[in-house]
């Protein structure tokens, strides 16, 4: 079965920076849409970024735009999330998912994704 791992989430201060690794098996990630998504404590899950098979479309919630960058390596089977001025708001859980390229028409839906990771804490404090 596919299966989907991040890594390097954790406790930053508000400014601070971290990268999440997201490693693939099971699944040949240049087919698919590469999507990181957030859940806060009592908020719905929530996209984040997203970046497609091409390397030609991409999504950022506005709330990241600037701040985070998306970025992929199909010949590792890996994507990241390289996350940079974090806020306390940025505080979740995050997952990395996998759509199938030619069948996902909507970039930020949860629901388009068919494989997930098992999401990584993120904690922005003081």
């Amino acid at each position: 079965q596919p299966q989907l791992v991040e890594s390097g989430g954790g406790l930053v201060q508000p400014g601070g920076s971290l990268t999440l690794s997201c490693t693939a098996s099971g699944i040949t990630m240049a087919h698919y849409t590469v999507g990181w998504f957030r859940q806060a404590p009592g908020k719905e899950r929530e996209g984040v970024a997203a970046l497609d098979a091409h390397e030609v479309s991409l999504y950022y919630s506005p709330s990241v735009k600037g701040r985070f960058t998306i970025s992929r390596d199909d010949s590792k089977n890996m994507a990241w999330l390289q996350m940079n001025d974090l806020k306390p708001e940025d505080t979740a859980v995050y997952y990395c998912a996998a759509g199938w390229d030619f069948t996902l028409a909507n970039m930020a839906g949860e629901a388009e994704y068919e494989n997930w990771g098992q999401g990584i804490q993120v904690t922005v404090s003081s």
